[in-house]
């Protein structure tokens, strides 16, 4: 796989495939000495649980020590030192670089520069991280990462990005039912303001937020908005009667989605986020491997 990891584009179907295969392994909490002597950086300008969790864990159980900064300890990319100069000198001390950020183009900058592998640990783009986890959910729950239907309720969000890439890697269906003024900037997305129409055969139904971070001036608005595309008991009956339900969390129980479907029998929510560390553990291992796929 390429050096860096920004993008779910950044690998192919059998490299994608690949790394499942090593996540499925890890999943059994496997302890090793892959990142023995590396230490890691994590640099998050926004708030992260489950992101940063699941990267602390698994570079101390394959090994690895890390620092993490924040925006308190270097303030945002680009505003105490350039985006370059801030990822050449981070490349000096660390082995590897887990960024967390507002903006996609500094991400890429810095990832230019820098001569050490960079992960996008999510950008106003991509959550590449989350999309892994989500599609070893997946095959653990449909057998399959193929010949299904993923319908995403709300918001074209970096989620929702990554999600219909990997559609277009995998060879599954994804659908985005919104706000036509929210659909992702894509034409060649399948998008829908028609909730019926994308639930319709869907196998898979997930949502997240109506407000990301950056956009909490426009919550009120938003809320409004996309109240019609809320996943609840009624709108999951539209879908297949077996669907499994997907948030990436956190959720905001009575908005995007209400209790009733993320704590339901068809909910998977949880062990998405479960899934969090077995495919970090696996992107990490992929990353410094010599072993090419």
């Amino acid at each position: 796989m390429q050096k860096n990891f920004l993008s779910i584009t950044d690998l192919s179907k059998d490299e994608i495939l690949e790394l499942l295969e090593v996540a499925a392994t890890q999943r059994l909490r496997v302890i090793s000495e892959m990142l023995r002597h590396q230490h890691l950086a994590l640099y998050f300008e926004k708030p992260s649980l489950r992101t940063k969790a699941s990267f602390e864990t698994g570079i101390s159980e394959l090994g690895g020590s890390f620092s993490y900064f924040s925006a308190v300890d270097t303030g945002q990319l680009g505003e105490r030192e350039s985006v370059e100069d801030l990822a050449k000198t981070m490349s000096e001390y660390f082995a590897a670089i887990v960024v967390r950020v507002y903006s996609h183009a500094n991400l890429e900058k810095f990832a230019a520069v820098a001569s050490v592998p960079v992960i996008n640990a999510l950008s106003d783009r991509e959550h590449p991280c989350q999309v892994l986890a989500d599609l070893l959910t997946i095959r653990e729950k449909l057998g399959r990462l193929e010949g299904f239907k993923l319908a995403f309720l709300g918001d074209g969000n970096n989620v929702a990005l990554s999600l219909a890439l990997a559609a277009e890697i995998l060879g599954f269906e994804f659908i985005l039912a919104g706000p036509k003024d929210h659909h992702l900037k894509y034409d060649q997305i399948k998008q829908t303001e028609d909730i019926d129409a994308a639930l319709q055969n869907a196998d898979v139904v997930y949502t997240d937020t109506w407000t990301s971070m950056g956009d909490e001036a426009e919550e009120a608005k938003r809320k409004k908005l996309f109240l019609p595309f809320q996943l609840n008991a009624e709108t999951l009956k539209k879908a297949e009667a077996n669907a499994i339900v997907m948030h990436c969390l956190p959720a905001h129980r009575g908005k995007e989605i209400t209790d009733e479907v993320i704590d339901g029998e068809q909910s998977v929510v949880f062990q998405q986020a479960a899934n969090r560390l077995p495919v970090q553990k696996a992107l990490l291992i992929k990353l410094f491997s010599k072993a090419t796929v």
